[in-house]
């Protein structure tokens, strides 16, 4: 299928859907003022150290200015906010995008013109598409701009690589998302047809993978043990515990989950179970681009299925 092929089925969607494409930039338009204007508030409040401290350098006190707790609090969900502009996507692509035309049968028009079934889905596939990667991709570079500032101060809290709210802001992770949920959103719109019922599957599954992968992020990548000592810092710490002399790794969570632990002396419950040394499962901060890659590459086989499907299920009901 040619590019000049396409180029009309394109045009009719960019002037159907003008006015979702304005919102669109000015979506990300606000996300970058944001992030911007955090950073000129931070730069222009009374702390008086490198490290966003305003009381005196080097005292035993760490008091943050209000410019600095507000950016801390609003980007430490920058990685939901990514996951529902997600979403937001899906749902376009699902509902206005393809199943209103297919439940008002407006699509029979541009089919009995110049575009077949197949140009017309595909026009409706790779325009979303390709403002969808572009825009969270940009908005992710300016989040990471602006995090990264933050994370000059070793008393920043809350945007840990691996925190929930943060993570799916970072990498390609975001990117991959978007094209899922126009995967995912053309899929929905062809099988249920109705555009407030497709919109809603839309959203349901795609939170569903979005919580999914939340919760098995951890383990998309086998973690390291730390004997006897710390992770370091940066690190996204796991689980603790103590291993026996034979090697057996015995968790705090077990103690925890029996109620035997005693609260003057914790590690009593583990050395009553042949505990000697202590250990911690975690990541350390280079295992970042592993775990990025692996979900990523999730996200996008489970597009490119999504996809195929949908390609499918419109030849074998309009041929």
């Amino acid at each position: 299928m040619s590019a000049i092929a396409l180029r009309g089925p394109v045009r009719v969607v960019v002037r159907q859907h003008r006015r979702a494409l304005w919102a669109a930039a000015a979506l990300l338009l606000l996300g970058i003022g944001t992030v911007v204007a955090l950073r000129i508030w931070i730069a222009n409040s009374d702390e008086l150290c490198a490290d966003g401290d305003t009381t005196t350098c080097g005292d035993d006190f760490y008091l943050p200015s209000f410019a600095r707790t507000t950016a801390e609090t609003f980007l430490a969900d920058g990685g939901t906010v990514m996951v529902l502009l997600g979403l937001l996507v899906g749902a376009f692509v699902a509902g206005p995008l393809i199943a209103r035309e297919l439940e008002s049968g407006t699509f029979r028009l541009a089919w009995a013109q110049s575009a077949s079934p197949a140009q017309w889905l595909t026009a409706r596939l790779a325009f979303p598409a390709a403002l969808a990667v572009s825009g969270t991709t940009v908005l992710a570079l300016a989040y990471g701009w602006g995090r990264s500032y933050l994370l000059r101060s070793q008393n920043s809290s809350g945007l840990g690589w691996y925190e929930t709210g943060v993570n799916p802001a970072l990498g390609t992770t975001a990117a991959a998302f978007a094209l899922l949920a126009v995967g995912v959103g053309a899929l929905c719109a062809l099988l249920v047809r109705r555009t407030v019922l497709a919109m809603g599957v839309t959203v349901a599954l795609l939170g569903t993978v979005a919580l999914g992968l939340g919760r098995v992020r951890q383990s998309l990548w086998p973690s390291l043990r730390a004997v006897g000592e710390q992770p370091d810092s940066g690190s996204w710490y796991l689980d603790s515990g103590m291993l026996t002399a034979s090697g057996e790794a015995i968790y705090w969570k077990d103690c925890s989950k029996s109620g035997r632990t005693d609260p003057e002396d914790p590690a009593s419950c583990l050395r009553d179970q042949g505990g000697v040394t202590g250990f911690s499962d975690y990541h350390p901060a280079s295992h970042f681009w592993p775990l990025q890659l692996v979900e990523t590459g999730i996200l996008l086989a489970l597009a490119a299925l999504a996809v195929v499907i949908a390609f499918r299920v419109l030849r074998r009901r309009h041929g």
